[in-house]
């Protein structure tokens, strides 16, 4: 009975050449474009899973007075193991300011290169984190001072093939070098985490080793991340609340001095990934709300390939009519035929899955680069059966009406060629094209708006030049050093307009502040200013807009009194921007009062992405801090000239030291660049989504056109024009894509909306957008069914009236 049922059914698929194609090829697309979001979404989901105990780890964070901050204080660690029986372990991750790339050198090999992510750690991080080792031993790979432990990658850039343990590795910030020796090398390729380090430092070092160790107040240089493995059978909760007498018996003090007011909260480890994105995050999270996003869109992606499946299948339900009528004159059971048709339906399903798998297999390298992910079909074998069983899932739900609609034809009936519940077919086809095409407009309204976004963003002026910015980090003490004779070399050359140098420059977090208050109030009604150092011409450079005083002059960078505001810096603190400027502002340092004189105000500017608020900034000079930026502005030309040209000079200033450079417009996008990953997948996957409904529509679109061929041969001899007929035919489709449209057009505003609340600045959601969304929808309707509405129209009508 079972390979009757196949025969049959591969029967009907050559007899039914195109809505077989239809069915199968619109299944398959629908499969692998699930199947690839499937793939995103599990490895999103799996960071930090991986840990030992990982239901047991919890940072603990920061909540101040203007926002959440993923830092806290040096000396909190301490406080922590000591005052809680409940606290297992605990560790801190170091994330210091401007080390982003550290260089670090083989001197034996004569080798040297730029890494990131490179963190000072607790000797307990392997205690907390859970990371395979290819060489050393974990329990006491970072016990000593001036250890470290490397990746895999890293361990063959500097010694290839050879064990690296107990190697010398000279590793060089802008704060100093320090000769480090390896004891682990861990391999980082499954290590899904959202502290994803290329290096592990010993924080016990002879760089940056004496001012961890001096960090003893409570309510300053909050930049340590600090992680707890709670005991078992603790409850995070009840500990939770213990958090506020912890605070208030360590830290009043501190924080009454300061004049601040802050709070303690844990986070979950493998939460943070997904759920966590507050100030100084130790790198870029995900985001639940994309997993959401995408999770939707895979479904709506399999919905609307079921959707197909089902309509084309109830759609030539009366050609089978007559051979459902011999079945049941014969003794069929209405359960046999369900069988039947469900078995048919599985067939199509398997020979879609088979497809679906091959169209993985060629689409996932471009995938994996559109993501920037590495996936693989058979990295997860659970994911792969996942596929296969939802797959027969589809199947069974996609095949479930059509078998029961046919199976409860009345033999009569059916035996004269027509098939029961007529009617009520046509009415189910409708709905289903009105679900299809709510989905696709949904998708299709929702991708104009992430498009229009991102050009907003592109386009919006932040308040300084990003083009033709030239940045060039010092790595070194040595290269910050040789500053002035770099800079002065460089504007030697053609198309070099100006250049400068400071701790920070647009498109990074900054965490350099001080509390300030102005003259006349105290210290209780201070404000956070974020605070950069810079050389002279660095306001000139960058183009910021100066509004009232001057900019740090060549005398300015060498004192310790004078200060550039922004316009929000300055109304905060109490002062018109206009009388700001001869002004003093005060802060407490080591119970001392001291002091900042306003020389000049700058017009707002975006530092940070516009996801966040202009926040109140100050300029000050480096004094004796040493840059860690150059940046240079040039004209518009040949950049790869004056590339080549930079180049040579930093050669000639830096011999043996490599030179690396960057964009400003480059680095400030990297801020975005979540947003217009998921913009670009939710774009590419709303094509096919609309490709799959079109290819239904489509077959559904001609079969009507077959069934109605007699009546617009009468109509056509009878007089009746191409045009008429067309439109005739047409309105009754364009009647259903209206009707998605206005269900689609709330829901669309909702998605978009609750997605533009992650940026501070964004665009309005207006009309514009569902006509313009509105009007592309009923383009591709029109295109897809006037295409075979016009060949029916245009057909010779003695042809077709000559089959009755």
């Amino acid at each position: 009975m079972l390979i009757n049922y196949f025969k049959i059914a591969w029967r009907n698929l050559l007899k039914n050449k195109v809505f077989s194609f239809v069915n199968i090829f619109g299944l398959s697309i629908g499969l692998s474009a699930c199947f690839l979001l499937v793939l995103y979404i599990t490895d999103e989901l799996s960071y930090d899973k991986h840990h030992d105990a990982a239901e047991r780890l919890y940072r603990v964070a920061l909540n101040t007075e203007s926002e959440k901050w993923a830092g806290t204080p040096g000396v909190m660690s301490k406080g922590l193991k000591n005052d809680f029986p409940e606290v297992e372990q605990v560790t801190r991750v170091l994330n210091f300011p401007n080390t982003g790339n550290m260089l670090l050198k083989n001197e034996e090999r004569n080798i040297q290169i730029y890494e990131q992510k490179g963190y000072y750690v607790d000797s307990t991080f392997f205690e907390i984190f859970t990371y395979n080792f290819k060489y050393g031993n974990i329990e006491n790979a970072l016990n000593s001072p001036n250890t470290v432990v490397i990746s895999e990658e890293i361990s063959e850039k500097l010694f290839g093939e050879e064990n690296p343990i107990d190697q010398i590795v000279s590793i060089e910030i802008p704060y100093g070098k320090i000769d480090y020796t390896v004891k682990g090398v861990f391999d980082n390729s499954n290590n899904k985490s959202h502290v994803d380090p290329n290096l592990l430092l010993s924080m016990q070092n002879g760089d940056i080793g004496q001012w961890v160790n001096s960090q003893t107040n409570w309510a300053t240089n909050s930049i340590f991340h600090t992680y707890i493995k709670l005991r078992q059978r603790s409850d995070p909760v009840a500990f939770e609340n213990k958090l506020p007498a912890f605070l208030e018996k360590n830290a009043s003090n501190d924080f009454r001095e300061a004049g601040l007011k802050k709070s303690l909260f844990l986070q979950p480890v493998k939460d943070i990934y997904l759920k966590s994105s507050i100030g100084h995050e130790i790198s870029n999270n995900g985001s639940m709300l994309y997993i959401y996003i995408f999770s939707s869109i895979a479904a709506f992606i399999l919905l609307i390939a079921c959707v197909n499946f089902m309509n084309l299948s109830t759609a030539k339900s009366e050609k089978r009519a007559s051979e459902i009528g011999v079945r049941k004159a014969v003794g069929a059971t209405k359960t046999s035929l369900i069988n039947q048709f469900l078995g048919e339906s599985m067939f199509m399903c398997l020979l879609s899955l088979l497809l679906a798998l091959l169209i993985v297999v060629a689409c996932l390298p471009a995938f994996n680069t559109l993501a920037q992910k590495s996936l693989t079909v058979t990295g997860n074998p659970e994911i792969l059966l996942w596929i296969v069983g939802l797959a027969i899932f589809t199947g069974l739900l996609s095949g479930s009406y059509p078998a029961l609609y046919l199976s409860s034809f009345k033999p009569v009936m059916a035996l004269r060629g027509k098939g029961g519940g007529t009617n009520t077919a046509a009415t189910i086809r409708k709905g289903l094209v009105i679900f299809q095409f709510c989905i696709s407009a949904c998708l299709i309204l929702v991708s104009i708006l992430f498009w229009q976004q991102m050009s907003f963003i592109d386009g919006r002026d932040l308040g300084f030049k990003k083009d033709g910015q030239i940045v060039i980090p010092f790595r070194n003490a040595s290269t910050a050093g040789n500053y002035s004779g770099l800079k002065s070399e460089i504007l030697q050359i053609p198309n070099v307009v100006s250049a400068s140098a400071g701790s920070t420059y647009p498109g990074f977090e900054l965490v350099q502040s001080n509390m300030f208050f102005a003259e006349g109030k105290t210290k209780n009604e201070q404000v956070d200013v974020r605070l950069a150092q810079i050389s002279d011409d660095y306001v000139e450079t960058l183009g910021y807009e100066r509004l009232y005083g001057r900019t740090l002059s060549r005398n300015d960078v060498n004192r310790d009194n004078a200060i550039v505001l922004n316009e929000t810096a300055v109304k905060r603190l109490g002062y018109a921007p206009a009388n700001a400027v001869g002004q003093n502002i005060y802060y407490v340092s080591s119970g001392e009062r001291r002091s900042y004189e306003i020389v000049g105000v700058v017009r707002d500017f975006n530092h940070e992405s516009l996801h966040k608020t202009i926040t109140p900034y100050g300029l000050v000079g480096l004094n004796q801090a040493q840059p860690a930026y150059f940046i240079a502005n040039v004209r518009q030309g040949d950049l790869d000239e004056v590339i080549s040209k930079v180049e040579n000079v930093w050669s000639n200033v830096n011999k043996g030291i490599p030179f690396e450079y960057s964009f400003l417009d480059d680095d400030f996008q990297k801020n975005y660049e979540k947003e217009k990953r998921t913009s670009t997948v939710t774009i590419g996957f709303t094509l096919i989504a609309i490709f799959i409904a079109c290819i239904g529509l489509y077959g559904l679109a001609s079969y009507t056109t077959e069934q109605r061929k007699k009546e617009v041969g009468i109509r056509r001899v009878l007089g009746a024009s191409v045009l008429s007929i067309t439109i005739l035919h047409l309105k009754n489709f364009l009647k259903l894509v209206l009707i998605a449209l206005l269900i689609a057009s709330p829901l669309s505003y909702f998605l978009g909306n609750t997605w533009l609340q992650d940026f501070t600045y964004r665009i309005d959601i207006g009309w514009q957008l569902f006509l313009i969304g509105g009007l592309f929808v009923i383009c591709i309707a029109f295109f897809t069914v006037g295409s075979q509405v016009v060949k029916a129209s245009m057909a010779n009508p003695v042809k077709n009236l000559k089959t009755e």
